[in-house]
């Protein structure tokens, strides 16, 4: 039986929903899913695969301002070569990045700007250190005077919206067959050439910070590529250590 998963674009989308910034209903994304991108041919058509619980609570309530940080992690693992693991965001939540989460932004739950900064952290650290990351993020997103407003962002730009476009760019990347490439310099052309693109379709923003977007969205699918890559290597090096294990 199959697995249900998620791009990094319509988790993205999903997210963007339940901030109500597109037209999409949440349950018609997850239902595109399942489904794949046609309608089911007949009523009794059956899917492939069975919804996770995570899907299922989205599929029912379709309203969600935040998460816990265990639906996070479930959600984390409808993504492909995902690593989001509950117990790798505590130590981000409360040691790593604890300014950007010294309050929960949906009550008791995090806001999703907090559950896609979680999830960026996660591609991120595939290429970057956690050093890197939090002054990549102290460009972007400035941490406000008051420590009870750590979910607002003054300049345009969210973690949110941010997620959303380099998830989008990555898809993107993957219908034009940029990765097939091993010309080094024309893949970095081309990838940096679409992540400018990309940036100067955002608010308007001070120069320094649209730099920092364009590179930070170069760094983001890069980054994806290389867990994904990363999670290649890990699935032979099982194979080659267990298969024939006695």
């Amino acid at each position: 039986m199959q697995t249900y998963s998620l791009t990094r674009q319509e988790l993205g989308s999903l997210l963007q929903a339940l901030d109500r910034q597109n037209d999409l209903k949440p349950s018609d994304i997850l239902r595109r899913a399942w489904f794949g991108k046609s309608p089911p041919p007949s009523p009794e058509f059956l899917p492939q695969s069975i919804l996770p619980p995570i899907v299922e609570k989205l599929m029912r309530s379709g309203e969600r301002k935040g998460f816990s940080l265990h639906e996070i992690s479930d959600l984390g693992q409808l993504l492909d070569f995902s690593t989001l693991s509950v117990t790798s965001m505590q130590n981000w939540v409360k040691r790593d990045f604890k300014p950007y989460f010294q309050c929960p932004g949906a009550g008791k739950k995090y806001s999703l700007n907090q559950t896609a900064m979680l999830l960026m952290i996660d591609d991120l650290k595939a290429n970057l250190d956690f050093e890197s990351i939090r002054g990549l993020f102290a460009i972007l997103f400035p941490l406000p005077d008051e420590p009870k407003k750590c979910d607002e962002y003054a300049n345009g730009i969210t973690p949110l919206n941010l997620f959303a476009f380099y998830s989008g760019l990555y898809e993107d990347l993957n219908l034009l067959n940029a990765w097939d490439s091993l010309n080094g310099e024309l893949l970095e052309q081309k990838v940096r050439e679409r992540a400018a693109r990309t940036a100067s379709a955002m608010p308007a923003l001070p120069e320094r910070q649209r730099k920092a977007v364009r590179n930070i969205l170069f760094v983001a699918v890069v980054s994806v590529q290389a867990a994904k890559l990363q999670s290649m290597a890990r699935r032979y090096c099982q194979a080659t250590l267990y298969m024939n294990k006695p």
